[in-house]
């Protein structure tokens, strides 16, 4: 079994079910491109990847990733292994984030990242501090992500392109030290009676308001 496949159900991820997803063996003469997997193509490829990536080896999946990777990264805070964490990773996945960062306890949810944590660089700061020196050898513009006095709206703010967005933990919102890293702060616009909204899904608006104002769309998938 490839290492791909180790821990998962034969169907892959989904939050549709077990539904079978993917590919069945290959057919015909194997390709000989060293990107493939041997046991992939023998045995199908039943994971959660897009269609261009079936076959190919974890490794070889990251790497070209790797070479088309979007300046900004995601910090999300991890004070009590909060569930969205893995949806966070997930999304940032999706918009192909540089790398996300988890600030706090080391051990996080993995659950809603359905296995995309295998092809996301994730780094881990146990302190706040830590990783503003992160942010500061690496030339990231830190935005809070703060629905706080003072904070820009989003939805008419310049998001630096290289850059790292940060969310607090749900409920408790960004701790005081980790606000205190950024040098700017925004909020999303609200119209109704909640006081906020889930962080998942904040994280989810703020990564594609980056992508709209700095991806080529031409070069999704």
């Amino acid at each position: 079994m490839s290492d791909d496949d180790a821990g998962t159900d034969a169907h892959g991820p989904t939050e549709w079910g077990a539904g079978e997803v993917g590919v069945g063996p290959w057919e015909g003469t194997w390709p000989q491109d060293p990107r493939y997997d041997p046991e992939l193509l023998a045995n199908g490829d039943r994971r959660n990847v897009v269609d261009a990536y079936r076959y190919w080896r974890r490794d070889a999946v990251v790497a070209d990733l790797d070479r088309k990777r979007h300046p900004f990264h995601v910090v999300i805070e991890n004070l009590a292994h909060d569930a969205n964490i893995g949806t966070i990773v997930r999304t940032a996945n999706a918009f192909l984030a540089e790398a996300v960062h988890i600030v706090g306890k080391r051990r996080w949810n993995r659950r809603g990242a359905m296995v995309t944590d295998r092809y996301q660089h994730v780094h881990h700061h146990a302190t706040a501090q830590e990783f503003a020196g992160y942010a500061a050898e690496h030339g990231l513009a830190v935005v809070a992500v703060d629905n706080t006095h003072g904070a820009e709206p989003i939805e008419a703010f310049a998001l630096p392109r290289r850059c790292a967005l940060l969310f607090g933990q749900e409920g408790s919102g960004l701790s005081p030290e980790l606000r205190a890293t950024a040098q700017s702060a925004v909020a999303i616009a609200q119209f109704g009676s909640t006081r906020s909204i889930n962080v998942g899904v904040a994280a989810g608006i703020v990564m594609h308001t980056w992508v709209a104002q700095h991806a080529d769309l031409a070069a999704r998938w």
